[in-house]
Protein backbone atom coordinates (compact mmCIF):
# COMPACT_ATOMS: atom_id res chain seq x y z
CA UNK A 1 0.00 0.00 0.00
CA UNK A 2 1.31 3.36 -0.76
CA UNK A 3 -0.02 6.93 -0.85
CA UNK A 4 -1.21 8.48 -3.76
CA UNK A 5 -2.18 12.22 -2.59
CA UNK A 6 -2.33 14.34 0.23
CA UNK A 7 -4.65 17.29 -0.16
CA UNK A 8 -6.17 20.00 2.13
CA UNK A 9 -9.82 21.86 2.04
CA UNK A 10 -11.75 23.88 3.55
CA UNK A 11 -14.11 20.52 3.91
CA UNK A 12 -13.14 17.10 3.06
CA UNK A 13 -15.92 13.86 2.59
CA UNK A 14 -15.62 10.84 0.81
CA UNK A 15 -18.68 9.20 0.05
CA UNK A 16 -19.51 6.10 -2.35
CA UNK A 17 -15.19 5.85 -3.05
CA UNK A 18 -15.94 9.66 -4.71
CA UNK A 19 -14.27 12.53 -2.46
CA UNK A 20 -16.11 15.92 -2.23
CA UNK A 21 -13.91 18.76 -1.76
CA UNK A 22 -14.50 22.31 -1.01
CA UNK A 23 -11.80 25.23 -0.75
CA UNK A 24 -9.54 22.67 -1.96
CA UNK A 25 -5.94 22.50 -2.50
CA UNK A 26 -4.85 25.29 -0.75
CA UNK A 27 -1.51 25.73 0.97
CA UNK A 28 -1.28 29.58 2.51
CA UNK A 29 -3.33 30.64 5.24
CA UNK A 30 -3.87 34.38 5.59
CA UNK A 31 -5.20 35.45 9.08
CA UNK A 32 -6.08 39.08 9.77
CA UNK A 33 -7.14 38.28 13.30
CA UNK A 34 -5.16 37.90 16.52
CA UNK A 35 -4.38 34.69 17.64
CA UNK A 36 -4.75 32.05 18.54
CA UNK A 37 -7.69 31.06 15.74
CA UNK A 38 -10.19 28.55 15.38
CA UNK A 39 -9.42 27.15 11.88
CA UNK A 40 -11.88 24.83 10.17
CA UNK A 41 -10.04 22.46 8.13
CA UNK A 42 -10.00 19.22 6.20
CA UNK A 43 -7.62 17.24 5.27
CA UNK A 44 -8.29 14.11 2.53
CA UNK A 45 -5.59 11.15 1.07
CA UNK A 46 -5.53 8.75 -1.56
CA UNK A 47 -3.89 5.52 -0.95
CA UNK A 48 -2.73 3.19 -3.83
CA UNK A 49 -3.84 -0.67 -2.56
CA UNK A 50 -2.16 -3.40 -3.95
CA UNK A 51 -4.19 -6.94 -5.48
CA UNK A 52 -2.13 -8.60 -2.67
CA UNK A 53 -2.95 -6.35 0.17
CA UNK A 54 -6.97 -6.15 -0.82
CA UNK A 55 -8.94 -8.15 1.86
CA UNK A 56 -6.62 -7.12 4.58
CA UNK A 57 -7.07 -4.17 7.47
CA UNK A 58 -4.96 -1.46 7.29
CA UNK A 59 -4.39 1.36 9.83
CA UNK A 60 -3.33 5.18 8.32
CA UNK A 61 -2.70 8.14 10.07
CA UNK A 62 -2.80 11.55 8.87
CA UNK A 63 -0.57 14.12 11.39
CA UNK A 64 -0.39 18.02 11.47
CA UNK A 65 2.53 18.82 13.56
CA UNK A 66 4.20 22.90 13.72
CA UNK A 67 7.08 24.24 12.78
CA UNK A 68 8.76 22.40 16.65
CA UNK A 69 7.13 19.11 15.51
CA UNK A 70 4.65 19.28 18.35
CA UNK A 71 1.69 16.96 17.20
CA UNK A 72 -1.85 19.35 16.45
CA UNK A 73 -4.35 16.67 15.44
CA UNK A 74 -4.55 13.45 14.34
CA UNK A 75 -6.62 11.53 12.02
CA UNK A 76 -6.38 7.65 12.30
CA UNK A 77 -8.22 5.28 10.33
CA UNK A 78 -8.55 1.45 9.63
CA UNK A 79 -9.58 0.31 6.34
CA UNK A 80 -10.05 -2.84 4.24
CA UNK A 81 -10.51 -2.70 0.97
CA UNK A 82 -12.13 -5.95 -0.95
CA UNK A 83 -12.02 -6.91 -4.03
CA UNK A 84 -15.16 -6.03 -6.22
CA UNK A 85 -16.99 -8.88 -8.68
CA UNK A 86 -15.25 -8.34 -12.19
CA UNK A 87 -12.01 -6.49 -11.21
CA UNK A 88 -8.97 -7.44 -13.27
CA UNK A 89 -7.03 -9.47 -11.80
CA UNK A 90 -3.42 -7.81 -10.20
CA UNK A 91 -5.36 -4.35 -10.75
CA UNK A 92 -4.35 -1.88 -7.66
CA UNK A 93 -7.31 -0.24 -6.15
CA UNK A 94 -7.93 3.36 -4.69
CA UNK A 95 -8.85 3.74 -0.66
CA UNK A 96 -9.41 7.47 0.24
CA UNK A 97 -9.69 8.62 3.86
CA UNK A 98 -11.34 12.46 4.57
CA UNK A 99 -11.39 14.07 7.93
CA UNK A 100 -12.48 17.53 9.31
CA UNK A 101 -11.32 19.32 12.35
CA UNK A 102 -10.73 22.65 13.88
CA UNK A 103 -7.28 23.48 14.03
CA UNK A 104 -5.87 25.98 16.93
CA UNK A 105 -3.40 28.00 15.23
CA UNK A 106 -1.46 29.43 17.80
CA UNK A 107 1.34 30.82 15.48
CA UNK A 108 2.37 31.87 12.24
CA UNK A 109 4.86 29.67 10.24
CA UNK A 110 5.03 26.40 8.43
CA UNK A 111 2.75 23.40 9.52
CA UNK A 112 3.43 20.02 8.58
CA UNK A 113 1.05 17.27 7.46
CA UNK A 114 2.34 14.09 7.61
CA UNK A 115 0.73 10.70 6.05
CA UNK A 116 1.83 7.24 8.06
CA UNK A 117 0.90 3.33 6.83
CA UNK A 118 0.94 1.10 9.62
CA UNK A 119 2.97 3.63 11.38
CA UNK A 120 5.42 3.91 8.92
CA UNK A 121 5.72 7.59 7.36
CA UNK A 122 4.74 7.49 3.17
CA UNK A 123 4.30 11.24 2.57
CA UNK A 124 3.84 14.72 3.37
CA UNK A 125 2.85 17.90 2.56
CA UNK A 126 3.08 21.78 4.10
CA UNK A 127 0.77 24.47 4.96
CA UNK A 128 2.07 27.99 6.03
CA UNK A 129 0.28 30.86 8.32
CA UNK A 130 0.93 34.08 7.33
CA UNK A 131 -0.31 37.72 8.78
CA UNK A 132 -2.74 39.47 6.43
CA UNK A 133 -2.86 43.44 6.02
CA UNK A 134 -5.21 43.31 9.10
CA UNK A 135 -3.21 41.17 11.33
CA UNK A 136 -2.70 42.18 15.17
CA UNK A 137 0.51 40.63 17.14
CA UNK A 138 -1.82 40.47 20.35
CA UNK A 139 -2.21 37.22 21.57
CA UNK A 140 -4.35 35.31 24.86
CA UNK A 141 -1.88 34.79 27.60
CA UNK A 142 -1.64 31.37 28.63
Amino acid sequence: MKLEWLILGDFVQVVGGKLYLMGGGWDVLTVNQPLPLPQPMGVAASFVVGWNETNEQHTVEIEIANERGESLAKIAATMEVGRPPGIARGRDQRAQVAGNLVLQIRELGTYTITARIEGQEEGKTTFTVISGPLFTSKQESS
